[in-house]
């Protein structure tokens, strides 16, 4: 896999980038302004190890198209991440074909730190109905980011998803290609007495299943096994709040346990499944 980061301004020149077969590094040495975009370029679909600032961890992501624009964040959207991200005057990027070892490897299958509203290449992506007051620090994306501190809320760490309310709220994890699932952990946010919590979440699948979840008021991980499946997306809804004084539930994070589905079109998959089938031949 041919790979090429990029730093471009609003004006889409670039300023930076840097290709190499299969891993690529990039040092910009400058500071980021705002209309910067970071941009990563694949010759073909499949998995890619991202670390776009050394103040973010970097994620196992799927990229799906032939590249992917991140907008560096200013303003409040920049509560989202460490206060150390994207700062500065020297930064440094890499990109790195996954291994079929690696893609193989059980794992949560809905973790990416490189996730927003703008995303439509790189997966996993989450997406959801409803986000309180359209603020980054309650987005769909702040709960499949890694980042699980719950006990506050409003900055980074203490980012979530805000349902601002809503009992309609839903949020939906894309994964961008099959994948086989077996195992589903909620955190909720738990910033108590300010927060409260759900006593059920629903989990609809997209093959067309749906289960439901008895949750506790806790910040712990409630750790939940499924029957396995393969699907593309997972949606939750169907949030039962509990009978308390706080009009607050929020969601920390959401992880999705599982493996990748043989199928899936990237080449790297192909060699997994092809070994598997070697080694119970």
């Amino acid at each position: 896999m041919k790979l090429t980061l990029k730093i471009t301004d609003a004006d889409g020149f670039v300023l930076a980038s840097s290709t190499g077969q299969d891993e690529t590094f990039l040092v910009y040495r400058q500071s980021y302004r705002e209309g910067d975009c970071v941009v990563v370029e694949a010759s073909e679909l499949g998995h890619v190890f991202l670390a776009l600032d050394s103040a973010i961890q970097p994620g196992l992501v799927y990229i799906r198209e032939s590249d992917y624009c991140f907008a560096v964040p200013f303003g409040d959207k920049r509560k989202s991440y460490s206060p150390n991200a994207f700062k500065g005057d020297i930064h440094r990027l890499s990109a790195k074909s996954a291994r079929p070892d690696e893609i193989a490897q059980r794992r949560n299958l809905a973790l990416n730190p490189w996730d927003d509203h703008a995303n439509r290449t790189l997966f996993p992506h989450a997406r959801a109905n409803v986000e309180t007051r359209g603020e980054a620090v309650f987005a769909a994306r702040n709960a499949i980011d890694g980042e699980k501190a719950n006990d506050d809320h409003g900055f980074w760490p203490y980012t979530s998803w805000g349902i601002n309310r809503d009992p309609q709220a839903a949020l939906t994890v894309e994964f961008g290609r099959p994948v086989r699932i077996n195992e589903i952990v909620f955190y909720l946010r738990a910033d108590f007495p300010h927060d409260s919590w759900w006593e059920k979440a629903s989990v609809t699948f997209s093959n067309g299943r749906t289960s439901s979840f008895p949750l506790v008021k806790s910040g712990a991980a409630q750790v939940f096994s499924i029957e396995p499946c393969i699907v593309e997306w997972v949606e939750m809804h169907g949030l039962i709040k509990a009978e308390d004084g706080s009009p607050y539930p929020a969601l920390t994070q959401v992880e999705i346990w599982g493996t990748e589905a043989p199928g899936a079109g990237d080449r790297n998959v192909a060699a997994v499944a092809t070994e598997g089938e070697a080694k119970h031949a």
